[in-house]
């Protein structure tokens, strides 16, 4: 079944009972997959994979490739600029940081956030699996749930997907190991309970300064999260952008922005369970709710530039395949554009 907006999410929901994560990755085999092949042509591996060393071809130079790659004796027997070809290099081990946090639960029934993240993940997984890539992955919350070693096949898709398909928040991160041993020591059951519902902020720095221990050869590390963080994140992206190639993927929920008018209701915090008494009906507190949003996702941007690399966005009401397209082409724009930059740097001023 599909909705107005050609989305496969009926299809494909994660967390419907009776459904195993053979069943799940099958229908995004069908759904997602299938349709992604038909319509990029190959073109997604540009989203996964950077260049390799082994040359493929020759062809005519075109505006924007890397002078770099100009094959200087073909260009002098001939008399035309030309450029290597390279094959891609398919021994890129991959990291997938999957967000776990409360703050995922948000979105509608059908579909929330955190389903679109195991869809997200099953997909790229699949994808790169299949070429005979090794694949990991780092599940979150207020800290590092789960660290799944790299593997390939497709047993590694399904597990991870098994592990990112319980719903947010279902299990409890580890608490520091001082904290254990002082709970240990007293031995009460009420200093259990408040430990275990006290309220923890997801910080993205964490995970990220795990990744960059983890993964010690050049990889590619795809962050898949709301990005509701503590701040000060961005510093370690910045240093896993410069070892690592980094693809940061935010999803959104368009009503985190746009509550529906239904008059006075009670809206809660999931990260911190603060909760607030609101008029949706108020035209004044919409627009303050926009305001503050857009404030939010342009600091989220800049935050993401500052470090090296550009925010990508799904929403929770988008087709996963035209999500996936448009990614790898804004991948492919930004690429050319800094091979462009680095041309002209060459070339120095005129």
């Amino acid at each position: 079944m599909r909705s107005d907006h050609g989305l496969v999410t009926a299809d494909i929901q994660v967390s419907a009972a009776g459904l195993t994560p053979e069943r799940v990755l099958s229908r995004l085999e069908w759904c997602v997959i299938r349709r992604l092949d038909g319509r990029l042509q190959g073109d997604y591996r540009t989203l996964f994979r950077g260049p390799g060393i082994d040359v493929a071809d020759l062809r005519e130079y075109q505006p924007y490739d890397d002078v770099r790659h100009i094959d200087w004796n073909v260009t002098a027997r001939t008399g035309v600029p030309h450029v290597r070809e390279y094959d891609e290099d398919r021994e890129v081990t991959t990291w997938l940081l999957l967000d776990r946090s409360p703050s995922m639960g948000f979105g509608p029934i059908e579909r929330r956030k955190h389903q679109v993240v195991a869809e997200v993940a099953a997909t790229m997984a699949q994808l790169l699996t299949r070429s005979g890539n090794r694949i990991g992955a780092v599940l979150f919350d207020a800290g590092i749930e789960q660290t799944i070693a790299p593997s390939h096949g497709r047993n590694q898709v399904l597990r991870i997907l098994s592990a990112v398909m319980q719903e947010p928040g279902s299990r409890q991160a580890a608490a520091p190991a001082g904290r254990r041993t002082w709970l240990r020591r007293r031995r009460n059951r009420a200093d259990l309970r408040a430990a275990a519902s006290a309220p923890q902020i997801t910080d993205l720095g964490g995970p990220l300064r795990a990744a960059f221990g983890i993964a010690r050869r050049r990889s590619l590390v795809v962050i898949v999260s709301d990005f509701v963080s503590k701040p000060g994140w961005g510093r370690p992206l910045a240093l896993l952008a410069r070892r690592h190639d980094v693809l940061p993927i935010q999803v959104m929920d368009r009503r985190e922005s746009e509550l529906p008018d239904v008059g006075m209701v009670y809206v809660e915090d999931a990260e911190t369970g603060e909760q607030i008494f609101v008029n949706t009906s108020d035209t004044a507190f919409q627009r303050r709710l926009r305001a503050a949003a857009d404030a939010r996702q342009a600091a989220l941007v800049e935050a993401a530039r500052s470090a090296g690399t550009d925010l990508y966005t799904v929403g929770t009401d988008e087709d996963l395949v035209r999500a996936i397209a448009r990614i790898a082409d804004l991948r492919k724009r930004a690429r050319r554009g800094s091979q462009h930059a680095s041309q002209q740097s060459l070339r120095g001023p005129r």
